[in-house]
């Protein structure tokens, strides 16, 4: 039976890619015009020829020489960075590289020469040039590689597809991210001009900007937009479709595309799918809603098939543009900046006035910054309103402005029911973030503090813009009995919800524990006690009533009991460092009232007083909470600014900074970002969007982080569920999963690993002496892999085979994210040392085959329980287990081939040996090409004799003892020719070519190796 191949998947991948219109072409064949060269030197990787046919092409209008400087502004290298190197050409490509020149009469003028043409594919008059090469070669400071897939637009090499072979277990997605890192590194001339990064096996695939990390590295799951591409049909295949059609990847890179600085330099972010047609669908539907816009021409968009209520069913004109609800976490800020860039490129909307408006400062200026990060994108500079008259200011205009403020802005003045007129344009869009809540709609009520007649902030937007069209954002879904959000906004345009976000790997899924902290008050003391505050606050204003109410309420009281706090501190504290043994990351503690947080804290640190910190840039553990200088002295060191918050949500984002634990009342529950922030305790009463939204702050993706964990201490658990009811049954599959599923996962993992141990003694590795550890490893080790092998012979085919000889390590590493989710819980702390040797066992195997864990393995946060535990991380070297104390290849002595010959464990010893030949092996590729392919090649047709059970252990301990053998031989035949190392090396690779023995001689050879030597 044929096996698939590598190239059967970058010949279907050509193969669709000309499908999608692009020319295709081979490296090896060269045209003869250079158009498309065999190779790129020392940098030299843009396409000159069709760049400049290109540019002519495309500004006719512009004179020759002003056209040549543009292409010398190209690719001439102007900044230190890689990446600042790609934002500088990345404007360039998109926007024209601004060129100067005499016209006719004599006067200088200033033009932009396009290096891409953007707008002719919609119009049928694409005059772009499309070009596909399969195994470009780029040689560059003495690196010679040779990616598998460039794209070149107009000859810029502007996507690079790394492809791996679906048959091979080991060719995987991760290898192929790490193969395009790797050509970051060595060939980053290719990357200059790069707008996507594409890595694939065939099966499953990717799509990553320059700077992204792998688990940044994210699916495109349709072609159209419309459908979810079927399971059945490949990944590639739908990502090429999807992304590589001339028109989403021109979208993809003028209006999808954003640089911004996380914290931790610039960092290069392109949209997701999901983003990508919502953005687009938005705006179909914005054309509807505006009336006017559409000169009778109706446009098609719908969300996806959710059942749900659809905007495109309203009547055209009728201001409602409609509701997107993408679950928190999925890039939602993002999604609205992307939008109100494609507004601004709408032509139907004649430079229209954005409206973004939030009902918090704090909201206000986490959006304020995503849009002033895309600021290239909207075509100009967002502008935050601070008063009720700069809003007035601003939003008289003419045209054009992206305006941030909050809805409170909108009230009338005191004594008025009527927000006066500021402009009646009808191309105004009002964008409400969380559109959901309660003060957007249209209701009257009695205000408390004047007695007067007061209505939902929706009204007042309509009193102030009333032709604005207005559209709705959402991390939650609009809750069954809620009229006013479809009555301002409209139904749904776009829906992307918890499970889709989950399996996509935009989020991860939550787990619920519950660790109730109890209270007990006698039931006839709540009316006492509600008289006693009544009486304290009846000279008080309503709104004062309710204020001093909640500051003095019974439950608040007996929340923060002190006995309660130090039962609740003593618990988390033990908690949470069983979490952070297992996972690396951070916490955030959710408290009913700013008392408490003050409180929990001192119990906290007078527990852990090395966590405490007087100084805000230093401490495992702070508060983060508002006040004034009038709030108790013992909270002022809690307090702080503007500048105080700004530094410790700094420090909460970076996942190295020691900060690790943050205790909040209302501060950071929407809209806050922290990844590494894997456990939350809510001990406040919570419930509907406020609860869903404050648990979503730890469902980003971090590295290998498998789910965010919600500890519950104040008994939120039907609240939970009855906010999940407004959702889709998967989605409620996805969230405030119960810890018990995590411990049985765990448990069932546990039992997986622990039954192929059955007959075999663990507990010397776990408790014994050091001696009794080591020995026992070294037996372990060989016991695993006796049964590997012994499973891998019932197998028929090479890949069962091989999955035979990954099972165990496949195994443990399901047994370690499953840990990792249950490791606070009893079952875990039981199993602990168990789940520590096992990973020690794993670790030892994965070095004796030459190969290293990735790096999201190697970062895996349970490495720490390995390091910490009893077993610790003193025995992972298979040699040393083996007894072989240097992996050089000068002890392959005769006398210690024999004592290898003759081990106990032969299947220990032969990992050993064939851990010291490819060592050697890889050592000398780097001197003697052609020895040590021959050498390579025979080890690795050893051990696949070995694995399909052709010879048995010891038969292949003897080939490898041969083979040690005529490796040493080599080792002293330079000497023997009176060559060196180095000269050996050239000569073999010169007579590797037989005409030159038999024209020249060896011994001519020898002296041109020598020669080429020095």
């Amino acid at each position: 039976m044929a096996k698939f191949a590598e190239s059967h998947v970058e010949e279907a991948a050509m193969a669709w890619l000309a499908e999608q219109g692009w020319q295709v072409a081979y490296g090896i064949d060269a045209s003869p015009d250079g158009k498309v060269p065999e190779r790129a030197s020392n940098g030299d990787v843009i396409l000159m020829q069709r760049l400049v046919d290109a540019v002519d092409r495309l500004n006719p209008g512009i004179p020759p020489q002003a056209r040549a400087d543009a292409i010398r502004k190209l690719v001439a290298v102007e900044m230190p960075s890689l990446v600042e190197e790609n934002r500088r050409l990345h404007r360039l490509m998109v926007e024209g590289v601004p060129v100067e020149y005499h016209g006719p009469d004599g006067t200088i003028r200033g033009d932009l020469v396009r290096l891409i043409d953007f707008a002719g594919v919609a119009r049928g008059l694409d005059m772009n040039d499309w070009l596909a090469v399969n195994q470009f070669t780029v040689i560059e400071r003495g690196a010679n590689r040779r990616p598998d897939i460039v794209l070149f637009v107009n000859g810029l090499p502007i996507a690079v597809i790394e492809l791996k072979n679906p048959g091979d277990e080991q060719a995987t997605v991760t290898g192929a991210y790490n193969q395009l890192q790797t050509y970051k590194r060595e060939i980053a001339s290719l990357f200059r001009t790069n707008a996507l990064l594409i890595a694939s096996d065939g099966v499953t695939a990717r799509i990553g900007s320059l700077t992204a990390d792998e688990e940044r590295f994210m699916p495109w799951r349709t072609i159209d937009g419309e459908e979810i591409a079927p399971k059945g049909l490949p990944e590639l295949e739908v990502m090429l479709a999807g992304v590589l059609n001339k028109a989403s990847l021109l979208s993809l890179m003028r209006d999808f595309t954003v640089f911004g600085d996380a914290g931790r330099g610039i960092v290069k972010i392109i949209a997701g799918y999901h983003q990508f047609h919502a953005a687009k669908r938005a705006v179909a539907a914005t054309l509807r809603a505006v009336p006017g816009a559409l000169a009778g021409e109706g446009a098609r968009e719908r969300p996806l098939a959710f059942g749900l209520p659809d905007a495109a069913d309203h009547p055209p004109g009728d201001k409602r543009i409609g509701v997107i609800w993408h679950t928190q976490g999925s890039g939602k800020s993002l999604l609205m900046a992307f939008y109100a860039g494609l507004l601004v490129r709408t032509p139907e909307l004649e430079n229209p006035t954005i409206v973004v408006i939030t009902d918090r400062n704090d909201l206000d200026d986490q959006l304020f910054a995503t849009f002033s990060m895309c600021s290239d994108l909207v075509r100009q500079t967002p502008i935050q309103i601070d008063s009720r008259e700069d809003l007035v200011d601003r939003l008289d205009r003419a045209s054009g402005g992206v305006i941030f403020t909050t809805m409170q802005k909108f009230a009338p003045a005191a004594g008025e029911s009527v927000y006066p007129l500021i402009s009646d344009r009808h191309n105004v869009i009002v964008m409400a973030d969380e559109a959901h809540r309660s003060q957007y709609g249209f209701r009257a009520r009695i205000d408390k503090k004047t007695g007067e007649l007061a209505y939902g902030f929706a009204k007042y937007l309509r009193d102030a813009l009333p032709n604005a069209s207005f559209i709705g954002f959402t991390g939650t879904p609009i809750e069954a009995g809620d009229v006013n959000t479809p009555a301002v906004f409209g139904d749904y345009v776009d829906v992307y919800d918890i499970s889709r976000a989950v399996e996509d790997g935009a989020t991860v899924p939550i787990y619920y524990e519950s660790r109730l902290a109890r209270i007990e008050l006698p039931p006839e003391a709540l009316p006492v006690i509600d008289a006693e505050i009544d009486g304290m606050t009846e000279d008080e204003a309503a709104t004062e009533q309710e204020k001093l109410k909640q500051r003095w309420s019974a439950v608040e009281k007996l929340v923060g009991s002190k006995e309660r706090l130090e039962m609740v501190a003593a618990d988390l504290v033990a908690h949470f460092e069983d979490r952070v043994a297992a996972m690396q990351g951070k916490a955030m503690v959710v408290c009913m009232s700013r008392r408490i947080c003050v409180a929990l804290y001192d119990q906290i640190v007078t527990l852990r007083p090395d966590w405490h910190s007087d100084d805000d840039s230093e401490g495992a553990i702070k508060v983060v909470m508002t006040g004034s200088a009038a709030d108790n002295p013992a909270w002022q060191s809690h307090i702080g600014n503007k500048a105080r918050r700004d530094l410790l949500a700094k420090r909460a984002k970076d996942p190295a900074d020691p900060l690790r634990l943050v205790i909040v009342r209302d501060m950071w529950l929407t809209g806050f970002d922290a990844p590494s922030m894997h456990t939350m305790y809510i001990d406040k009463p919570m419930r509907g969007h406020g609860l869903m939204q404050a648990i979503a702050r730890v469902n980003r993706v971090f590295r290998d982080k498998p789910a965010g964990l919600v500890v519950d201490y104040i008994g939120i658990a039907q609240n939970l569920k009855k906010a999940l009811g407004q959702y889709s049954a998967s989605d409620a599959g996805q969230t405030g999963i119960d810890e018990k599923q995590a411990v049985a996962v765990l448990l069932e993992k546990f039992d997986v690993v622990a039954k192929m141990f059955h007959g075999f003694d663990c507990s010397p590795g776990i408790a014994g002496t050091p001696v009794q550890r080591l020995k026992c490893l070294a037996e372990a080790i060989d016991w695993i892999m006796a049964r590997q092998h012994e499973a891998a012979i019932k197998e028929t085919t090479d890949d069962a085979r091989k999955a035979a000889h990954r099972r165990f390590q496949d195994a443990v590493l399901a047994l370690t994210k499953a840990y990792a989710l249950a490791a606070a819980s009893d079952a875990a702390r039981n199993m602990r040392d168990e789940v520590a040797f096992y990973q020690t066992i794993r670790s030892a195997l994965t070095k004796s085959n030459g190969s290293s864990l990735s790096a999201n393995e190697r970062d895996f946060a349970v490495q720490q329980l390995i390091d910490r535990s009893v077993v610790s991380t003193e025995i992972v070297d298979i040699l040393r287990a083996a007894g072989v104390t240097t992996p050089d290849i000068s002890i392959l002595s005769d006398d210690f081939l024999a004592e290898v010959r003759q081990m106990e464990r032969p299947n220990l010893a032969l990992e050993a040996l064939k851990k010291l030949l490819g060592d050697s092996i890889r050592s000398r590729s780097k001197v003697n090409v052609v020895e040590s392919r021959r050498y390579s090649e025979r080890l690795t047709d050893a051990i696949a004799r070995y694995h399909t059970n052709a010879i048995s252990t010891v038969e292949v301990l003897q080939t490898l003892i041969e083979l040690a053998k005529q490796i040493r031989a080599e080792q002293a035949r330079g000497e023997a020719e009176g060559l060196t190392p180095d000269e050996i090396a050239f000569y073999d690779a010169l007579a590797n070519n037989e005409s030159a023995v038999d024209i020249m001689g060896n011994d001519n050879l020898k002296v041109i190796a020598a020669e080429l030597v020095n």
